[in-house]
């Protein structure tokens, strides 16, 4: 069974800060930190490509199997 990954440490893994996700995004710093807060939502399109640039599928971050 494979377990689901956070926000947060998908992007630790992949290397990057906050700052540097959103200067990718084009969001506030402040944005990517409620996203992996959970006190923000995400829509498709940006979870798309935060997904993308951490090289995670969807199913990783919020889907137990």
């Amino acid at each position: 069974m494979d377990e689901k990954i956070t926000l947060k440490a998908a992007r630790v893994n992949a290397g990057l800060t906050q700052e540097e996700v959103a200067k990718i995004m084009g969001v506030r710093r402040e944005t990517i930190s409620a996203w992996e807060d959970n006190n923000k939502i995400i829509k498709l399109g940006s979870l798309k490509r935060l997904c993308d640039l951490y090289k995670k599928s969807i199913d990783d971050i919020f889907f137990d199997f």
